[in-house]
């Protein structure tokens, strides 16, 4: 096995919408999701003893099986058949409860940085399937860029990148819940639906203003009767001038798009909201 390294890329959806509940307990979604610049560094290397061990620069994050990167590992060497040894180094940067995916992330740069360490026993179809194991945005991960996802996610389908654009990306000092978000949406009529067939002719034309005033997720509308300030946040980045914002996921970061990176950082120094951590972000193809 070699050492290998590479960067874990964060997600935002530029819509989301939930069909109902399925027979399994799942959800039936259909999103369009896009593989953004902010990202953690994840490095795999060879351990001294069989197992994995993994260690974080965050405290607060969980270095055993409770971690999805370390259960990656786990089932990456079961479908290898043989007990692996190996170091994972996880140097996170996406905001951990944010919505943008980052232990999906995480647990698809392990699967990817360990088939190379491994001479790519396995196809990217094969990595999707195990990493489906550990959850539905790790497909998607695996695949990155833009993408059209329905059934809990899983099934993607290719869609135009965003054009060349800046994207101002606000975590308040909250977390939530996504179990209970979705009790929520269960519990009452969605309203104000996603339009993605809208989206994706946006997307295929460049048409960045349209693209800004399509973004639509109807998880934010159940995450604010309890967390009012994620539509203040949104308010306060259209009133500096994003076109368009949007909580991404199931929350709780909001993102706004500016046409240029300048514009996201002066907007962003306007924020009058304390304890918010706060990222300037590209589309990554």
């Amino acid at each position: 096995m070699r050492t290998q390294s590479g960067k874990a890329y964060a997600k935002i959806n530029l819509t989301l919408d939930i069909a109902g509940l399925r027979p399994d307990g799942y959800h039936e979604i259909q999103t369009i999701m896009h593989t953004v610049s902010l990202c953690d560094i994840v490095t795999v290397k060879p351990a001294r003893r069989t197992g994995v061990l993994l260690r974080c620069n965050l405290p607060y994050v969980p270095c055993d099986q409770r971690n999805i990167a370390y259960r990656a590992a786990l089932l990456f060497f079961e479908a290898l058949g043989r007990r692996g040894a190996v170091f994972i180094d996880l140097r996170k940067r996406i905001p951990v409860g944010a919505g943008m995916a980052g232990g999906s992330a995480d647990a698809a740069a392990v699967l990817r940085l360990l088939n190379q360490a491994h001479g790519r026993p396995f196809s990217l179809e094969k990595l999707k399937a195990i990493g489906l194991k550990l959850g539905a945005d790790v497909p998607f991960c695996l695949e990155g860029g833009c993408r059209l996802a329905r059934g809990i996610g899983e099934i993607l389908s290719p869609a135009p990148p965003l054009p060349d654009c800046a994207l101002a990306v606000v975590k308040p000092k909250f977390s939530i819940s996504t179990k209970k978000l979705y009790e929520e949406i269960d519990q009452a009529p969605i309203q104000g639906r996603p339009d993605s067939p809208a989206m994706l002719e946006a997307l295929s034309q460049g048409d960045l203003p349209r693209i800004g005033g399509l973004l639509a997720n109807v998880m934010e509308a159940a995450a604010l009767p309890q967390r009012p300030q994620i539509e203040e946040i949104r308010q306060a980045l259209l009133a500096a001038g994003a076109l368009g914002a949007r909580m991404t996921g199931s929350g709780s970061a909001v993102y706004g798009i500016f046409a240029h990176e300048s514009q996201a950082r002066a907007a962003l120094k306007t924020l009058p909201f304390p304890g918010i951590q706060t990222w300037v972000a590209r589309p990554v193809c």
